[in-house]
């Protein structure tokens, strides 16, 4: 699974929209009303590019991460799961080492955050996490190199098709056509990506 928060997105109302005539396309003005943001946090299946489970949420703190990590967990409680994500801190946080060693059956002394063990910190948790003869595992991309996790391609399909030129009314009505758009995707558009980068130095 590729997961990663797409934050920050706004439901704009746009005030004023000439609509499609004959010959002209749609036009908008760069008046808006705010009604707010919201942070979606979808899997991305790279076997099959579908979106398998997401939240929408106004917060994305490490708790709203984990939370959603249970989630998908819950939706195949025996499988065995690896999630790429980036080394965003909520992305190795102490919440997260702790629902991994609850579902690992791990009763060892995880430390204290910020002085001793596991959770020491950013390293030592991120060592636990990606840990191979774990069940629950997670791959972390290298630094500034987030572009390399394929939901981020995922993300501008998601801009592109349905938010770049949307109005929104509320965050209720952003988060519905959202979620619209992902079960949309997932019935008509959802393929695997097809990896071409090769290593090579890239050259201005």
């Amino acid at each position: 699974m590729s997961v990663d928060e797409k934050t920050g997105i706004q439901a704009l109302e746009r005030l004023k929209v000439s609509p499609v005539q004959p010959g002209t396309p749609e036009r908008q003005e760069s008046e808006y009303e705010r009604h707010g943001v919201l942070c979606l946090t979808p899997n991305f299946e790279i076997a099959t590019g579908k979106i398998t489970t997401y939240t929408i949420a106004v917060t994305r703190n490490e708790a709203d991460f984990a939370a959603h990590i249970t989630r998908a967990i819950d939706t195949n409680p025996n499988a065995k799961w690896i999630f790429v994500a980036d080394n965003l801190n909520t992305h190795c946080s102490e919440t997260l080492v702790r629902l991994v060693a609850e579902r690992e059956g791990i009763t060892e002394d995880l430390g204290i955050k910020g002085k001793s063990g596991i959770l020491k910190s950013m390293k030592t948790r991120s060592a636990f996490l990606t840990n191979e003869s774990h069940r629950l595992r997670f791959v972390y991309t290298p630094k500034h190199s987030s572009w390399m996790n394929q939901v981020e391609i995922w993300f501008g399909i998601l801009t592109r098709k349905a938010l770049k030129r949307a109005s929104f009314i509320s965050t209720d009505d952003l988060q519905e056509k959202m979620e619209r758009f992902i079960e949309y995707y997932n019935e008509t558009m959802a393929h695997p990506f097809k990896w071409t980068y090769k290593g090579k130095t890239l050259t201005a």
